[in-house]
C-alpha cells in the first residue's frame, strides 16, 4: 500500500508539472476537463487483485518502477529506418507518428488525405474542429471510477484527433503509430479521439510498437464515435517490448445504422491490460469485435470487453482467440448486456484458447446479462491443446512433428488474421506471429 501511495504521488506531481507546462496553450474547456480528471485521480486508488475486475491482474510490478514523465520530444530520438518495419503500404501518406506519446511531425506524412479530413495532434486542434473535439473528448471514456483513465485524461496534451466529416470517404487507411523508446523507464499516456461523421467511411490503424526491448509504461485511452450510417474499420495492433507495461482503454459509441469493426491484436508486453467497451446506442447498429493474443515466456495479457445493447434491432459478433506458451497467462472477460426494450438483439461471443505448454494458464469468463425478450444471444469459451488426431494426420503425410505443431498453431491464429481487410497488415501480422511461434516452437 505504501508503494502504491508513493507512486501515486509521483504521478500526481508529474501531472501538476504538466499542467504548468500547458498554461496558456489550450482552450478553457480542455483545461477544465484535465482539472476534473486530475481531482478524480487524486481521490482514486490504483486497482488491486481485491477488485473483481482486476482479480487476475496485479499492477504492483508497474507501480514499483520509478517511471519518468516526458514532456518534450528529443530531436532525432528515433530515425525513420527504425519505424519502417511498422509502416503499411495502405497508409504511406496518411501516417501520424508519436514518439513516447509526443507527436513527431518530421516522421509523419499526411499529404495523401483529402483536405476535409482532419488528422492532427490534440495539442493543435484547428479552430473549425474545436467544437467537435469539445463535444466528444472525455465523453465516453469515464474517469470517475477508472484510475488509469483518470490519469490519462488529466495529462491530455499531445494525442491523435481524427475527424471524418459527414459523407466523407477516406480511401487510404489512417495510421496512428505510437513508438516507445527509452534509455531509462518512462511513462507515456497516449490519447486518441476518432469521430466518424454521418455516412462517412474510413479505416484507422492504431499501433503500439518498440524498436528495442526497453522498459516503459504506456497508459493509452481511445475514444471512438460513429455517427448515423458511418462505417469504420479499426485495427489495434500491440507489438510492444516484452519488458514493457501496457494498460489501455477503448470506448466506442455508435448511433443508428452505423457499422464498427475492430481487430485487436496483442503480441508484446510483459503485463498487458485492454478494456474495450462498445455502446450500441441506437437502432440497427452493427458491431464486430475480434481479437488475437499470442503470449510466451512469462507474458501476461488481460482482455476485458463489454458490448452494451441499449436499443432494438442491433447485432454484435465477437471472437477472441489466444495462443499461450511457456509460463504465460491470459485472461478474457467478455460481457454482453441486453437492456430492457432492446428486442431483436442478435449477439454472439466466443473465446478460444490454445495452450502449447503445461505451464501456461488461461482464465476465461464469458457473460450474458439479458433484460429483454425476443433476442438471440450465445456465448462460449474453450481452453485446450492441439488435437492428437490432427498431429497424427500431418505426420502420416510426411510432416515432422514440430512443423505440424507450427502449422496447426498458425492456422488457429489465421482464423482472426485472415479477416483483416488490409493486405500489408495481414502480411505483417503473419510474419510477427510466425516469428513468435518459431522462437517458442524452435522450428528451423
Amino acid at each position: 500500500m505504501q508503494q502504491a501511495a508513493t507512486e501515486k504521488e509521483n504521478y500526481f506531481s508529474a501531472y501538476k508539472l504538466f499542467v504548468r507546462t500547458r498554461e496558456g496553450k489550450d482552450p478553457a474547456w480542455l483545461n477544465e476537463l484535465r482539472s476534473r480528471a486530475g481531482s478524480r485521480f487524486e481521490a482514486l486508488d490504483f486497482p488491486t487483485t481485491r477488485n473483481e475486475e482486476w482479480k487476475y491482474t496485479n499492477v504492483a510490478p508497474i507501480l514499483k518502477v520509478p517511471f519518468r514523465q516526458v514532456f518534450d520530444l528529443e530531436p532525432g530520438a528515433v530515425k525513420m529506418a527504425a519505424i519502417e518495419p511498422y509502416t503499411y503500404a495502405e497508409s504511406r501518406t496518411s501516417r501520424m507518428v508519436f514518439i513516447n506519446g509526443l507527436y513527431a511531425p518530421e516522421l509523419s506524412d499526411l499529404s495523401g488525405l483529402p483536405k476535409e479530413i482532419v488528422v492532427t495532434s490534440l495539442a493543435e486542434i484547428p479552430q473549425e474542429s474545436n467544437d467537435v473535439a469539445r463535444r466528444h473528448l472525455g465523453a465516453y471514456a469515464s474517469y470517475e471510477e477508472e484510475t488509469f483513465t483518470a490519469l490519462n485524461t488529466a495529462v491530455i496534451g499531445d494525442g491523435a484527433f481524427v475527424h471524418i466529416p459527414d459523407g466523407s470517404m477516406v480511401e487510404q487507411s489512417i495510421h496512428l503509430l505510437f513508438v516507445s523508446t527509452a534509455k531509462e523507464p518512462i511513462a507515456s499516456h497516449p490519447r486518441v479521439l476518432i469521430v466518424a461523421g454521418k455516412g462517412s467511411i474510413a479505416s484507422v490503424i492504431e499501433s503500439y510498437v518498440s524498436p528495442g526491448e526497453d522498459i516503459y509504461f504506456n497508459n493509452a485511452v481511445t475514444e471512438v464515435f460513429a455517427d448515423e450510417n458511418a462505417v469504420l474499420n479499426h485495427y489495434r495492433l500491440q507489438e510492444e517490448s516484452e519488458r514493457a507495461f501496457h494498460v489501455a482503454t477503448t470506448r466506442i459509441h455508435q448511433k443508428r445504422d452505423s457499422n464498427y469493426t475492430s481487430y485487436s491484436i496483442s503480441l508484446g508486453g510483459e503485463i498487458v491490460r485492454h478494456n474495450l467497451n462498445a455502446v450500441l446506442d441506437d437502432e440497427h447498429v452493427e458491431t464486430t469485435i475480434d481479437g488475437l493474443y499470442v503470449v510466451t515466456g512469462k507474458q501476461h495479457v488481460d482482455n476485458h470487453t463489454t458490448i452494451d445493447h441499449r436499443e432494438p434491432f442491433c447485432n454484435s459478433h465477437q471472437v477472441y482467440k489466444g495462443i499461450l506458451d511457456g509460463r504465460s497467462r491470459a485472461i478474457f472477460n467478455g460481457k454482453i448486456f441486453v437492456r430492457e426494450g432492446a428486442v431483436k438483439t442478435d449477439a454472439h461471443q466466443l473465446n478460444k484458447n490454445l495452450l502449447l505448454s503445461g505451464g501456461a494458464t488461461a482464465n476465461t469468463k464469458p457473460q450474458l446479462e439479458i433484460f429483454a425478450d425476443d433476442v438471440k444471444c450465445s456465448h462460449g469459451a474453450t481452453i485446450g491443446q492441439l488435437e492428437d488426431d490432427e498431429l497424427f494426420y500431418l505426420a502420416s503425410r510426411g510432416i515432422n512433428p514440430e512443423m505440424a505443431r507450427a502449422l496447426l498453431t498458425f492456422g488457429f491464429a489465421e482464423d482472426v488474421i485472415s479477416k483483416i481487410k488490409l493486405k500489408s497488415v495481414r502480411e505483417r501480422l503473419d510474419r510477427a506471429v510466425l516469428d513468435k511461434l518459431h522462437q517458442s516452437l524452435e522450428i528451423e
